[in-house]
């Protein structure tokens, strides 16, 4: 069988070999009827984040096959280690097309999304993330390319928008890493809050592993920033966040979508109180959510984060094939344009981009490790 690749080189380095798992059952079936891909980072900076992402999926699947699974079929799943690398994603989409896997939950990371998509999109093969918000994934119209969270765009207007409400005569800083989400969300942040009519004091780019905190919060210090806005990772915010207070700087920090695992508050510290975040809203408060919360809770895990939003993809999928009766790439990516499903997210489509219907993002603040709706 001959793979159709997108236009990038193969990366150098392997992911981890196809692990099927069936869900719900003591050993995998000999031959499996309806395999769905999973492809998360369970290594690498975010592998929190991929973790939460893949005990949703695993739910849903485990919910789903106690319903007769897709068309009346098992489902099992194929999961996969991206890293959240887009050389690894690529690896990983060719092998899911190597072995005909042509349904995948994933990818976290949207440098990895975009990477991976391309090669579904040439093989037409149905991706839905669960996490990854570059507008780009979905403006380029690929027809089987989908994603259950908000945009990044959403998010920076947003980001925007309490800034100017709630910090108008304060000092901002707006920091990015060198990923591309993060310089996204930072310039979607800053380009639309200098549209309202608010700048910023200190627009600057750091380097994970690289840049010298002391040496940053000293500069930020110096230029008198009150506010500072982040739009990278949990590892490197809550090291920053843990690092100025122990030097006794303590500003409004405020992040995004990229700090929305239980890491971010055991890294911070008491110094994560009060710290603000954007990202999607708490499916956990959905009353379409309220059984699959509370099978979570009976086997004592709280769905937060990406949890919820990893059930959502695999569900979708469910939901899609079961309607269209068929397993089918094209019929299932064709079904998720054209109808709606009762989802844990609630009652929502998919636009002709592969958008979801759903609200985007609302304002969270940290108390005590953990975070909450803001008031």
């Amino acid at each position: 069988m001959t793979v159709r690749r997108a236009s990038r080189g193969r990366a150098a380095r392997l992911g981890l070999a196809v692990l099927l798992c069936a869900v719900g059952a003591a050993a995998a079936p000999a031959r499996a009827d309806v395999i769905i891909g999973v492809a998360v980072p369970r290594t690498g900076p975010v592998a929190g984040i991929g973790e939460q992402v893949l005990q949703g999926v695993q739910a849903a699947a485990r919910d789903a096959n106690a319903r007769g699974g897709i068309a009346g079929e098992p489902i099992v799943l194929s999961v996969q280690d991206d890293g959240c690398d887009p050389g690894q994603a690529v690896e990983v989409a060719e092998r899911f097309m190597q072995a005909q896997v042509r349904l995948i939950v994933g990818h976290v990371c949207s440098s990895a999304s975009l990477a991976a998509s391309d090669v579904y999109a040439a093989n037409g093969a149905v991706m839905i993330s669960p996490a990854s918000n570059a507008a780009r994934l979905t403006d380029r119209g690929l027809p089987t390319i989908f994603r259950v969270s908000g945009r990044e765009d959403d998010q920076g207007r947003l980001s925007a928008t309490i800034l100017a409400e709630r910090f108008r005569d304060k000092k901002i800083a707006i920091l990015s890493d060198d990923t591309p989400l993060s310089r996204s969300l930072a310039d979607s942040t800053k380009a639309n809050l200098n549209k309202i009519g608010q700048n910023e004091a200190l627009f600057a780019t750091i380097v994970p592993g690289q840049t010298d905190d002391a040496a940053l919060i000293k500069r930020l210090q110096a230029a008198g920033i009150e506010v500072v806005y982040y739009g990278g990772h949990y590892q490197e915010m809550g090291r920053l966040v843990r690092t100025a207070a122990e030097q006794g700087y303590r500003p409004q920090w405020f992040g995004t979508s990229g700090i929305a695992t239980k890491e971010f508050g055991a890294l911070a510290g008491p110094a994560s109180n009060g710290v603000l975040m954007t990202f999607n809203p708490d499916l956990r408060r959905k009353p379409e959510a309220a059984a699959a919360v509370k099978a979570f809770q009976a086997e004592g895990v709280d769905p937060g984060g990406f949890t919820l939003y990893g059930y959502a993809a695999l569900q979708a999928l469910v939901e899609a094939g079961n309607f269209a009766k068929s397993t089918d790439p094209k019929t299932v990516a064709e079904t998720l344009h054209a109808e709606r499903f009762n989802l844990v997210l609630g009652n929502v489509g998919f636009d002709q981009k592969g958008d979801v219907t759903a609200p985007g993002y609302v304002l969270y603040v940290w108390r005590d490790g953990a975070f909450t709706y803001a008031n």
